[in-house]
């Protein structure tokens, strides 16, 4: 009776320790995966969920997250209005539940970048706002989209790019874009 309560003790002793070997395997294992996620997964778990971001030069923006590419996202402001942000300016982000996107990779998701979504907004000739990382502000349409820098022709919200309206046209480093939002007509 003796050797049964023994070997009944070292047997829980065993399973307790074996339990507690794997606890910290589990442990180690999930420091190891978070240690991987990028910010930009991050915020591909928070699509459809509002967010507010404090962006090197741009402020706070807040807005619904509706798409999340290769080095940008969509926010859209409480009035509809569109805000494409670089995440290279992303400084801090509020509002995150526990979600992770599972990372995209590949050719395709690399091409979509921030080059590709500027060249929609230079396509669609909206009135825009380019908020840069000084702290700057430029209003115009997007003319064209290069390897690291767009061509903005600056004019006021509230008028079409036509030559008259047109003041400059201004090469900005595409590193020295914080955000660019979607104007309304008649807005400045």
């Amino acid at each position: 009776m003796r050797w049964q309560r023994l070997f009944a003790d070292l047997q829980a002793e065993l399973e307790a320790s074996e339990v507690a070997a794997e606890r910290s395997e589990d442990a180690s294992r999930a420091r190891l995966e978070t240690g991987a996620v990028r910010l930009v997964d991050r915020l591909g778990g928070a699509v459809g969920r509002e967010l507010a971001l404090r962006c090197r030069g741009a402020g706070e923006l807040r807005g619904l997250v509706t798409e999340v590419g290769s080095g940008w996202l969509l926010l859209t402001e409480t009035g509809g209005r569109e805000v494409l942000v670089a995440t290279p300016a992303v400084r801090t982000v509020g509002g995150l539940d526990r979600g992770t996107a599972v990372p995209v990779a590949g050719e395709v998701a690399q091409r979509l970048d921030l080059r590709w979504a500027l060249r929609g907004l230079a396509r669609d000739r909206s009135p825009v706002q380019l908020l840069l990382d000084d702290g700057g502000a430029l209003t115009g349409t997007v003319d064209r989209v290069g390897a690291d820098f767009l061509e903005l022709a600056e004019h006021a919200a509230d008028e079409p790019r036509r030559g008259p309206a047109v003041r400059e046209v201004r090469a900005v480093a595409l590193d020295a874009v914080a955000a660019v939002r979607r104007l309304a007509p008649g807005l400045d």
